[in-house]
């Protein structure tokens, strides 16, 4: 017999009764009536017994039932209120705090970190510029938590669509989803610029898909030799990655990069202008114009695929390169450890006219939207202005490239893990609708 719970009450109720007994008189003969008022009395103080019993531990345990008070309301419409603020604050506008927690993977956690993006390998010791966070005005972004950006992904499959900043991009959440499951490599090109990763207990695919332009490049050559000029076709499609859309849920598109060289545009086969051509019979269009082109002429596209059902799109704003003291093959170098104040950086330069050239192009394609079709835009240009430090510089593997500082991508971890912050926090909204 146990000698603690609700089952030790029973036996010792029995030994008090039993010496009660011992001590009292004989009982005195009783009619039919009285021992039917007995039997009644004994049955209801017996039920009375039996629930005091089994609802004691709800009125002495150290958890009971809650009671909503008024506070509780008030507190209630409090946290409401700071969801609200979560949901309806603007994610790209904030600034750099410190945090001394740091990335969520190292160097040495994520497998799948390439030579080119692995600064600590390759002799970067600082470790600075990893403790910081990306703090928007009004409200928090969370830091990223892969069980739920894999929750909301599930059974679906999200491209990076664009240069190898978009592929830094996708380099960066392969990081921070690894933390969660390991996934598969099912796929590469043999230039190693269309990847795919699969995560199968998400049942999700994770895509990267090269392309210089989005639109359809060229480059001449000269003497057998590739030229580094581009007859860029302004309103064509780069069927390298247009093809796939039809089987994307999620797209990523960026460009920006591949057009500071020579490039002779063309609209309906008929040359219209170039940039960076130096040619006093063409007229130069400029860097703005061109983006503008392009990105029109992308998204145009992927408002009229008709197998592309529910696609979302977000384009990602231009992302800064930092340069100093001379360009990327002039002894150019980005060795800072710090990010710059906000006060130090121009934000009314040209990477800002581009992103509000991203800006006003989807706005565009908002209102001709076509069917089921959602787009956004992914903003990082603003803060990854204050983030000079982020870059790689000469800590890569550059044996192809050596003495060049890479002033353009970004170290992982690294700020760049901050796209994926805002992505999730994108996707959180998204989803929710």
């Amino acid at each position: 017999m146990k000698s603690n719970g609700c089952l030790s009450i029973f036996p010792t109720q029995m030994a008090i009764t039993k010496r009660i007994k011992f001590f009292l008189p004989p009982p005195l003969p009783i009619s039919n009536k009285e021992k039917n008022i007995r039997r009644v009395g004994f049955l209801l103080l017996l039920s009375l017994s039996v629930a005091f019993i089994f609802l004691s531990p709800i009125f002495h345990s150290q958890n009971p039932i809650k009671i909503t008070t008024k506070h509780d309301f008030n507190q209630s419409n409090h946290l409401s209120t700071h969801q609200m603020e979560e949901e309806t604050c603007d994610l790209f506008m904030g600034r750099w705090v410190p945090d001394p927690n740091g990335p969520s993977y190292t160097n040495w956690s994520c497998l799948t970190i390439p030579d080119s993006k692995n600064c600590a390998k390759f002799g970067r010791k600082d470790k600075g510029f990893l403790n910081w966070r990306w703090k928007p005005n009004g409200c928090d972004l969370p830091m990223f938590e892969p069980k739920s950006f894999l929750s909301i992904v599930r059974g679906k499959k999200l491209a990076f669509i664009g240069d190898s900043v978009a592929r830094n991009q996708m380099e960066s959440l392969l990081c921070l989803l690894s933390q969660e499951e390991i996934p598969t490599n099912i796929y590469k090109d043999t230039e190693d610029r269309f990847r795919t990763w699969y995560f199968p207990s998400y049942n999700f695919t994770l895509v990267v898909l090269w392309s210089k332009f989005l639109v359809l490049g060229i480059e001449r050559v000269t003497n057998g030799t590739l030229s580094g000029v581009f007859d860029l076709h302004t309103d064509k499609i780069d069927v390298k990655w247009s093809e796939k859309i039809p089987d994307i849920d999620y797209a990523v598109i960026s460009a920006g990069h591949w057009f500071f060289r020579p490039l002779y545009l063309y609209e309906s086969e008929k040359l219209i202008g170039c940039v960076f051509c130096n040619d006093p019979n063409i007229t130069d269009l400029g860097l703005g114009f061109t983006f503008r082109m392009i990105f029109r002429t992308a998204l145009k596209h992927i408002n009229g695929c008709k197998g592309c059902g529910g696609l979302v799109t977000l384009v990602r704003t231009y992302s800064p390169a930092h340069f100093e003291h001379g360009s990327w093959n002039t002894g150019g170098r980005c060795n800072r450890t710090s990010p710059i104040s906000e006060s130090e950086v121009n934000l009314k330069g040209g990477e800002d006219d581009f992103r509000k050239i991203q800006v006003e192009e989807v706005e565009r394609v908002k209102i001709r939207k076509k069917g089921n079709k959602r787009y956004g835009v992914l903003e990082v240009t603003k803060a990854m202005l204050m983030r000079a430090d982020g870059h790689p510089g000469c800590h890569w593997d550059n044996q192809w490239m050596e003495g060049y500082n890479d002033c353009v991508h970004w170290c992982l971890p690294g700020p760049i893990d901050m796209w994926n912050d805002l992505l999730l926090g994108m996707l959180k909204r998204e989803s929710s609708l």
